[in-house]
């Protein structure tokens, strides 16, 4: 009886293991490229007030039979050395390529950044534009975003350096599974365990190392918070579980605050909730643990959808208006290919399936696992709500009109169950939406001066109560 040698068919194996990957390799980007596109024909400029029931009534999108531009299928190299129309600005190709580090590097300000180790083993990064001596103020991103967020507008565009040149230390948090943020003590980031959280452990976990390390680092006792979209939801999670966290923050502030999802317009996001359950079954099948992260087809999708001097870049902006809202005259199209070269970031599909469950559910609450192993973690067929009373923290919320995430009635909802609201702003421009928060032009003007006043005055109230006790 013959007998394959052992060379052989460890080769044979390792082939069949190859083959294997490189199958599931193909099935992420081609989900991902699936994903992207569905998003993409959208190629009309809508306005705020179309009737998307035509695109997105009874899910007909998905029963269209289309065929796949031919860009789509054809492998494309990518490359950092891109190529530079004389048409565009060499200071945004060059911006898309920097991380936050460099960013902050390359416009003259002083950029740091440290590691924090969570105390479940997660490996973070706190970039930091520094000043030292004077109050510490934390920015914590939204979903699929990062610190770049904060700074990516660049100089008297960006909240980020505004804060620094008003006397602020400025820092700005990474969550567990972004780019930055990809590294743990025992698991890689390949490793289906690394990615089996969800916004719930951020507010747990993240967002208090990272408190902590900043208080130890500079020597304050306490910070002021500023936090967009997801950057809210894990700091009301972090009062309703270590609600002795609230006795380090100075004042919270609260941009586009996401807690309760039932009025969500968002198309894109109640698709996403109709259908969580299924495609999270068939992700975690063919082993995809992660969404949407910064890999080679989103930069592709940036070098060929976004660039201002392509015709396609209305589709780049409708992607965005589709998820958050529409609001043309905030979005500063010729920062579309740095925009889109920083985010998505990454998120784990467990934390897109958490957003899903909050949107059907209505509540505010911890993630469902199903009736019987939530009997077994949480002693309950229903996962509990957040404990919103436990957040005694100052806070400001400030919300718009047409943002289609954090739609008004249930950022007022939300109101209605923080104890110590000192500040609810509507945005006096009926077009803000979701992110213009962060990226609008005109967003100084329209909100980030009245933060600023806020903060200043809160400060004050402190210094005052320091002096008289």
């Amino acid at each position: 009886m013959a007998h394959r040698a052992p060379g052989l068919q460890s080769s044979r194996y390792g082939d069949k293991r190859c083959l294997a990957k490189s199958r599931k390799m193909a099935l992420i980007l081609r989900f991902e490229q699936l994903l992207l596109f569905s998003l993409c024909l959208t190629l009309v400029p809508f306005e705020s007030n179309a009737d998307l029931s035509l695109i997105f009534g009874n899910m007909t999108l998905f029963n269209v039979n289309f065929k796949s531009p031919a860009w789509l299928g054809r492998s494309i190299p990518v490359s950092n050395n891109v190529r530079i129309d004389s048409d565009v600005d060499p200071n945004i190709l060059e911006d898309s390529h920097l991380n936050t580090y460099g960013l902050i590097k390359k416009y003259g300000y002083p950029a740091e950044n440290y590691t924090v180790v969570t105390d479940d083993g997660y490996k973070l990064t706190l970039h930091r534009i520094a000043r030292p001596g004077a109050t510490p103020v934390l920015l914590v991103h939204g979903l699929l975003d990062s610190s770049a967020t904060w700074v990516m507008m660049g100089p008297g565009k960006a909240l980020g350096y505004l804060l620094y040149e008003q006397g602020y230390d400025v820092w700005m948090a990474n969550v567990r599974g972004n780019t930055y943020s990809r590294g743990h003590i025992k698991y890689t980031h390949n490793h289906a365990k690394y990615w089996d959280f969800t916004f719930h452990e951020m507010g747990v976990h993240d967002i208090p190392s990272s408190i902590d390390f900043i208080l130890n680092k500079t020597g304050f006792p306490q910070l002021h918070y500023v936090g967009h979209s997801q950057g809210t939801v894990v700091f009301w999670i972090m009062g309703s579980e270590r609600p002795e966290y609230m006795k380090k923050i100075i004042y919270m502030q609260a941009l586009a605050p996401v807690a309760y999802l039932q009025h969500c317009k968002s198309p894109v996001v109640n698709f996403l909730a109709e259908v969580h359950s299924s495609v999270s079954f068939i992700l975690k099948l063919i082993g995809v643990h992660e969404f949407l992260p910064q890999n080679e087809f989103i930069v592709m999708f940036n070098q060929l959808i976004c660039d201002e001097t392509t015709i396609t870049k209305e589709i780049c902006s409708n992607v965005i208006f589709l998820t958050t809202g529409f609001d043309k005259s905030q979005l500063n199209e010729t920062m579309l290919p740095v925009v889109v070269g920083h985010a998505p970031a990454g998120a784990s599909t467990k934390q897109m399936q958490h957003f899903g469950q909050l949107r059907r559910s209505g509540a505010f609450r911890q993630f469902d696992y199903g009736w019987l192993r939530n009997h077994w973690r949480y002693n309950s067929i229903t996962p509990p709500e957040y404990k919103l009373e436990n957040v005694q923290a100052k806070v400001a919320l400030y919300y718009g009109e047409n943002d289609w995430l954090a739609q008004p009635s249930d950022v007022e909802a939300l109101s209605l169950h923080l104890p110590n609201v000192v500040s609810q702003h509507l945005v006096n421009y009926p077009k803000f939406n979701h992110l213009d928060f962060i990226w609008g032009v005109d967003a100084r003007e329209l909100l980030w001066d009245r933060m600023l006043s806020n903060m200043k005055s809160i400060d004050r109230e402190q210094l005052g109560d320091n002096l008289t006790a």
